[in-house]
């Protein structure tokens, strides 16, 4: 077999490969990651293998969704994710994903932090969403008024993290054993209007939001970063329960 018709094989492969793993749906380019399709919203991502395992790659698009160091309030906890495609009625039950965080090499803003984490009861026209994510960067500093930033809650789009800091400081925020660039698991009971975060397998919480703000009660599922971070993501469970009462209820699973 001559070189040229080698070289032409190859392509064909890598091009079969790679439409395999991203095609275009509407206005979204769409991922698959294992047997599930994500859609990106206003993020950048691939599928690559990282340390030896598929994972979802994503950073937040400062072309479609700038950023604006004068104007953060304005310009942060915005519609930039990942939304997992056919899981439209999340409203109660568990959501876990290991997530790994790096710091975009130069920084585009000082204060970067590996924002990380979950967005859930996403409105179909991203309206409206509640959302959980870590800053990795100060989950283990030695400065405890940082470490309690290391976790955050907000409901878009009238409770982001600067609004409830100046409303309710400390009560929106915690701290969490996180780091940048190691594997962290994120899981997040829902129930009714309180969401619960674990870490790590940690047998208790690390933080509750005991009333949430948003008026979305159900809807999608996103897997979120922000201005600075390099987000890989993989093993998302998603586990639907009907709300949580004295008596027990069934559960569905879907396993990604």
């Amino acid at each position: 077999m001559n070189t040229n018709h080698l070289f032409t094989i190859i392509c064909f492969i890598l091009a079969i490969t790679f439409s395999a793993d991203a095609q275009n749906s509407g206005n979204y380019q769409r991922l698959k990651l294992g047997k599930h399709f994500f859609d990106l919203h206003n993020v950048t991502g691939e599928v690559i293998k990282f340390q030896g395992k598929k994972v979802l790659k994503i950073e937040r698009d400062l072309k479609a969704l700038p950023f604006d160091a004068n104007n953060i309030e304005a310009t942060v906890d915005e519609p930039h994710y990942a939304r997992l495609v056919d899981l439209e009625d999340f409203e109660n039950g568990t959501i876990e994903v290991k997530m790994y965080s790096q710091l975009q090499d130069p920084a585009p803003y000082p204060g970067i932090a590996g924002f990380i984490g979950v967005y859930f009861r996403i409105v179909e026209d991203d309206s409206g969403f509640e959302g959980i994510y870590v800053r990795p960067k100060v989950g283990r500093v030695s400065n405890q008024k940082h470490r309690n930033h290391a976790v955050q809650y907000i409901s878009y789009p009238h409770a982001k993290f600067d609004m409830l800091r100046k409303s309710d400081p400390g009560r929106y925020e915690s701290s969490a054993p996180v780091a940048l660039n190691e594997w962290v698991t994120m899981r997040i009971e829902v129930n009714g209007e309180t969401a619960e975060m674990f870490v790590n397998d940690l047998k208790y919480s690390s933080f509750i939001v005991d009333k949430m703000l948003g008026k979305t009660k159900k809807g999608s599922i996103g897997l979120y970063v922000d201005i600075g971070t390099i987000g890989y993501f993989k093993d998302l469970k998603v586990t639907k329960r009907a709300l949580k009462t004295q008596k027990s209820t069934g559960e569905k699973v879907n396993d990604i």
